[in-house]
């Protein structure tokens, strides 16, 4: 596979889609470009500098300077000397330029739409949000979502598994299997008060995963604690950890194990943090297995 064929492929489906190669948008005289700079405007709050919509787009000062003398030929902007600097211009839309934002606005909104209307909304964002992170556009959000597993997250729990460990640690499909048979286990005792799972979502993304369930009448087991790569860094694990005690408390355990390996340094950390200590290890091929308990309740999330 060509990378260079394959995005130029891209370009060419997606900008064909979004119909922006023709004359002017949405049925206007105005190009994408132009259309850009109203859009801008419109959503700024104030009146901005030529400097902040040149960076903002992207362009050099002569190609803004021609767009501006058009729309405001058009009586769509007016430019004006800025007062702390007569050095500066600001811009501003006229009355009949918000009109047009408006317009150009609603009709880009209604495009979208329709193209999203029947979409598998989760995973085409997902793939949007995934080539803004890795062409470096994507904004950093540290806004996580915890939620029960939905059909289909376990599957997704399984495959990552086996995709981070294979990749980080060299761990093969002895160990996915692993992972499989504690997902099985877990959908065939849905029923069971005593256990629950969560997803974290990072931008509507599956981000990490954790399982709490029954490994005696008074002690719950923590399983699956994962984060995805890029999502590291951003107290997705800790949040995990912690909805697993707390459920543990609210569900009656007094205590709580889970086993991890010696090498997983990061998710050691969190359990640390979270109060675990180390009660168990035994010697295994290049690592060591550990288990690590806490008591529980009582059960504070700091509030």
């Amino acid at each position: 596979m060509d990378p260079i064929a394959e995005v130029r492929a891209f370009n060419r489906f997606y900008t064909e889609v979004i119909g922006v190669l023709g004359p002017g948008m949405h049925d206007s005289p105005y190009s994408l470009t132009e259309a850009r700079v109203l859009y801008e405007l419109g959503q700024a709050p104030a009146p901005m500098e030529t400097g902040e919509i040149r960076r903002a787009l992207g362009l050099d000062a002569g190609h803004l300077s021609r767009l501006l003398t058009r729309l405001e030929a058009d009586g769509l902007v007016t430019r004006e000397r800025a007062g702390h600097d007569a050095r500066r211009q600001v811009v501003s839309l006229t009355g009949a330029g918000r009109e047009t934002y408006t317009d150009l606005d609603g009709k880009s909104a209604a495009q979208v739409a329709a193209l999203l209307d029947g979409a598998d909304l989760p995973r085409l964002l997902s793939g949007m949000a995934a080539i803004r992170e890795a062409l470096g556009g994507a904004p950093r959000s540290d806004t996580v979502v915890i939620r029960p597993p939905r059909p289909g997250d376990l599957g997704w729990v399984v495959q990552r598994h086996g995709a981070i460990y294979g990749r980080e640690q060299g761990w093969g499909a002895d160990f996915e299997a692993l992972v499989a048979r504690v997902c099985a286990d877990f959908l065939d005792h849905l029923g069971d008060p005593g256990q629950a799972g969560w997803i974290a979502e990072v931008d509507g993304r599956p981000a990490g995963c954790v399982l709490c369930v029954r490994s005696d009448q008074r002690t719950a087991q923590l399983r699956l604690l994962l984060v995805e790569p890029w999502a590291r860094g951003r107290g997705v694990g800790a949040r995990l950890v912690e909805e697993c005690l707390r459920f543990a408390a609210d569900a009656g355990y007094t205590r709580i194990r889970l086993w991890t390996r010696d090498v997983l340094t990061s998710a050691r950390r969190i359990y640390q943090a979270a109060g675990f200590e180390v009660t168990g290890t035994e010697q295994a091929d290049g690592f060591v297995d550990e288990i690590w308990e806490r008591e529980i309740p009582p059960f504070t999330d700091g509030n």
